[in-house]
């Protein structure tokens, strides 16, 4: 009855504190709509909210195909990246050597800014789809091959002896063990990815495109349409958390256990 109690508890606490936080943004866009019109700021300088809105109903018929275009970019460099990032991971802890020779290069290729590489891959690729991809897979395979590598080295190890003394071949010691423990690590890698990939698929269309968010958020700027810009980024945030809470339902539905054990505590 008592851990019945505590589950709702904390359930009913999760419930306020979402609540808590809608009322402070609207609250801050109350506040950011009192200024604009109470210091009479420009609307090119700093546009009010419903200004804001009001741009983003105009642009209803120009935003889907190009929410699309990045949405594409998004999901195929994400499910590229959790291929090589997951490989890269399983690689590294199969084979200690191989640990030891990619690390070091898997650091040093995230110090590399990615603005600098962009114009190299529309050199090599073009300004089609391909180099927006590779840009997003550059951005979101480290996150989650560093993820999944620390997941792997927290796997109990009372539990890979067991299997080995069962004569347990290496594919049902990761299927029956690793994979499993994994989960949770790769599932913060992938929230932590998800992000950033939206990120990186802006830079791309940034630097060449023909649609997507990023080229309309390039064109508002050199316009000066400051509403116009407020709007996509809000459209961007919205995609974002779209993405972030799918990867979020994911892991409640094939790791459930992590919750349920949040939940009893």
């Amino acid at each position: 009855m008592k851990k019945l109690q505590n589950i709702a508890n904390k359930r009913r606490s999760r419930f306020v504190n979402t609540a808590l936080t809608a009322a402070w943004l609207i609250f801050l866009l109350f506040v950011w709509q009192g200024v604009t019109a109470g210091f009479h700021i420009s609307e090119w300088m700093l546009p009010k909210p419903t200004e804001v809105w009001q741009e983003l109903k105009s642009l209803q018929w120009m935003v889907w195909p190009n929410i699309w275009q990045t949405a594409k970019e998004v999901l195929i460099g994400l499910a590229f990246s959790i291929v090589i990032g997951a490989a890269i991971a399983v690689f590294m802890d199969m084979v200690p050597v191989f640990r030891m020779l990619v690390r070091p290069l898997l650091v040093v290729s995230q110090t590399i800014p990615i603005v600098a590489i962009a114009p190299l891959l529309i050199v090599w690729f073009g300004f089609g789809l391909q180099s927006k991809i590779i840009v997003v897979i550059l951005i979101c395979f480290f996150p989650l091959a560093l993820s999944i590598l620390e997941g792997f080295q927290t796997v109990d190890d009372d539990l890979v002896k067991l299997l080995k003394t069962m004569h347990a071949s290496k594919w049902q010691l990761y299927r029956k063990v690793k994979f499993p423990a994994v989960l949770p690590y790769f599932f913060s890698g992938l929230k932590i990815a998800v992000t950033y990939s939206v990120m990186g698929a802006i830079i791309g269309e940034w630097l060449g495109a023909s649609e997507g968010l990023g080229v309309m958020l390039t064109r508002a700027t050199k316009s000066f349409m400051t509403a116009r810009l407020f709007a996509i980024s809000a459209v961007i945030i919205g995609l974002t958390f779209l993405l972030y809470g799918a990867v979020e339902c994911l892991q409640r539905l094939s790791a459930p256990w992590v919750y349920r054990k949040e939940d009893h505590q």
